[in-house]
């Protein structure tokens, strides 16, 4: 039992995967703080407050509308995306472009000079 447990952890996919995880929570943890800091610091100066979540409807009696936090998530969710977008996804995309980029084929002029000197060379 414990053999087989062993073979399933130690095949490739499975320590990827645990290696992804943690890289990814260390990367959340970095643009969190960049966001958080940053960003949100140049919202604040723009509409002086370094969030949204004090925004609100008031309803008197019935209470308040509180639309302002979930503008704040939305604003760190698209900030978050944006920034994972262009230092991961794109960089990668670019890589795998580069990769799998077919090699050009040679036209019937080169081909007719490489068979030329291969018979010269005869």
């Amino acid at each position: 039992m414990l053999k087989g447990f062993r073979e399933f952890i130690s095949k490739g996919n499975v320590v990827d995967l645990a290696v992804g995880v943690v890289i990814g929570g260390a990367f959340t943890l970095v643009v969190t703080a960049f966001t958080n800091n940053v960003l949100m610091a140049a919202i604040a100066a723009i509409f002086g407050k370094p969030s949204f979540d004090d925004f609100g409807l008031d309803l008197g009696d019935r209470g308040q509308i509180q639309y302002g936090v979930f503008l704040t998530a939305l604003v760190n969710f698209l900030l978050v995306s944006a920034a994972i977008y262009f230092l991961v996804v794109m960089p990668i995309n670019k890589l795998r472009e580069r990769k799998d980029k077919p090699e050009e084929e040679q036209s019937n002029e080169e081909r007719i000079i490489e068979l030329l000197e291969q018979i010269a060379a005869k």
